[in-house]
């Protein structure tokens, strides 16, 4: 008696419905199927900047690697053990899942939305394919070669090949250009949605895509895409380079790709989760900057690092030993704050590399000395120092750029990576292509510096056949092969 009531209730249920409930009932609501695109570009680039910024060990440890900072307890990472805490699985997941995946997603979305006009659409995928190479050079500059053809299929395809570095690189390069030179900066982005380049009107946000800025970015990019295949493909790199500063690269820190966080949880600094909300104090400085910045006498000290041990004084941690908190120099409050804005390519950076290309002999529109130069005044202005400081530290014959120690690589090189102190995987790029500066091995292991990852476990394991074969086309699936482009 029970089932058959239970039976009327749910047929007098079903009949008082709409055709509309009906629908409803044929979709998940927990996973709704009509996510609209902006929506998924926006998480895929949150989830971007989260884990490039990110400096908990199990998801980046790129400042260690790159001997900004040293750990106080556990020294896994300063000792390069990628598997301990699958480094290289959360990372290869993360931006394949939740960045590519949700990107290719969305412009299959913009592609299909009949509401759009001509140039607004052409800009949002433009936006879409500049982040995408964008996090596709970050799969390949931590691997080499990856699955990319094949690639983002999903059930379809679970083991797919992987593709030659080089070959991605230079399709990524072709990318960049179409999309960038597909821009109409007279017509609108992603409106409301856009969280980078948003506009402002008399210091009130509009909500429209700056297209303009999104251009200069299309072209940074080229740019870096350009400088790293310099030793290995020089004429595609000059081509690249003349390209980027022909259209137009960042001219100034208002171009910085940056996310500004709100500094109220959920959107906040992720470094404030890992310095602050966690309560531990797992980081101090590495000895390998501190020691060059003392020795360049560099006041920028006091920015990149708290002065707990008396002002002017900056004591780094042994790298790759265990270091008391207490008694060494402690990262600096500033990257402790909440609303501190994540940034990953920024006017420095595009200055250091024209620096690069002008001293590999390409023509950029000036010389190694000027963009050496106005990199260094660029970081200086970043990180909140003087014009006066600036001048003094440049006046000095190690830092000059006429008479700094060694060749061009180690003169910009090393002032590069200074710069680069809070983009830890800019810092290990460059140490990696110029050979500067030089690097501490780890006291506890004497481990050698890692020049890439190694490869997932689960790829290792579920995708062997096109693992073996991309391992042996790069040399071996071992930390110290190097990548195609780190050939000196």
């Amino acid at each position: 008696m029970k089932k058959i009531l239970l039976g009327l209730v749910a047929v007098f249920a079903l009949n008082s419905c709409t055709d509309e409930d009906y629908d409803n009932l044929n979709h998940d609501q927990k996973n709704p199927e009509d996510v609209p695109a902006s929506f998924l570009v926006t998480g895929a680039t949150t989830s971007y900047f989260y884990r490039m910024i990110s400096t908990n060990v199990n998801q980046n440890i790129f400042r260690l690697v790159s001997q900004y900072w040293n750990e106080t307890q556990y020294t896994q990472e300063t000792n390069y053990d990628l598997e301990g805490r699958s480094i290289s699985d959360n990372l290869w997941n993360e931006i394949n899942m939740k960045v590519l995946y949700n990107l290719d997603d969305a412009r299959k979305r913009v592609e299909l939305n009949e509401d759009l006009d001509k140039e607004e659409k052409a800009n949002q995928l433009a936006i879409i394919d500049l982040l995408q190479v964008q996090a596709w050079q970050t799969l390949i500059d931590t691997f080499g070669n990856i699955p990319y053809s094949e690639a983002l299929q999903g059930k379809d395809n679970l083991n797919p090949k992987y593709d030659d570095a080089k070959t991605i690189y230079e399709d990524l390069i072709k990318r960049a250009i179409k999309s960038t030179n597909a821009i109409d900066v007279n017509s609108p982005g992603f409106l409301k949605s856009d969280i980078i380049y948003y506009t402002t009107e008399n210091g009130i946000v509009t909500y429209n895509s700056d297209m303009s800025k999104w251009k200069k970015f299309g072209a940074s990019l080229q740019l870096k895409l350009g400088i790293q295949l310099s030793d290995v493909d020089a004429s595609l790199a000059q081509s690249t380079i003349a390209n980027a500063v022909n259209v137009g690269v960042f001219s100034s820190q208002a171009d910085n790709f940056t996310l500004r966080y709100t500094g109220s949880e959920p959107y906040t600094n992720p470094l404030w989760i890992d310095l602050i909300k966690s309560g531990r104090t797992d980081f101090v400085a590495a000895n390998t900057i501190v020691d060059k910045m003392n020795t360049l006498n560099d006041p920028r000290r006091a920015k990149f690092f708290k002065e707990n041990l008396g002002e002017g004084v900056f004591v780094g941690g042994e790298y790759g030993r265990a270091t008391a908190f207490a008694g060494h120099t402690q990262i600096s409050a500033t990257l402790e704050s909440m609303s501190y804005p994540g940034t990953l390519l920024d006017y420095t950076e595009v200055q250091f590399m024209l620096a690069e290309a002008a001293a590999r002999g390409f023509a950029v529109g000036g010389t190694a000395e000027s963009f050496y130069e106005s990199a260094i005044r660029a970081s200086f202005e970043f990180w909140g120092n003087t014009t006066v400081e600036a001048n003094t530290y440049l006046a000095q014959p190690n830092v000059a750029y006429a008479t700094a120690a060694g060749d061009w690589k180690q003169k910009i090189g090393t002032q590069f990576w200074l710069a680069m102190y809070n983009k830890g995987f800019e810092g290990w790029n460059v140490w990696r292509r110029l050979d500067a500066p030089i690097f501490n091995l780890p006291q506890a292991t004497k481990n050698p510096v890692p020049t890439r990852y190694t490869y997932p476990i689960r790829e290792r394991n579920l995708n062997a056949t096109n693992h073996n074969q991309a391992s042996s086309a790069i040399g071996g699936d071992t930390q110290t092969t190097k990548l195609f482009w780190d050939v000196n």
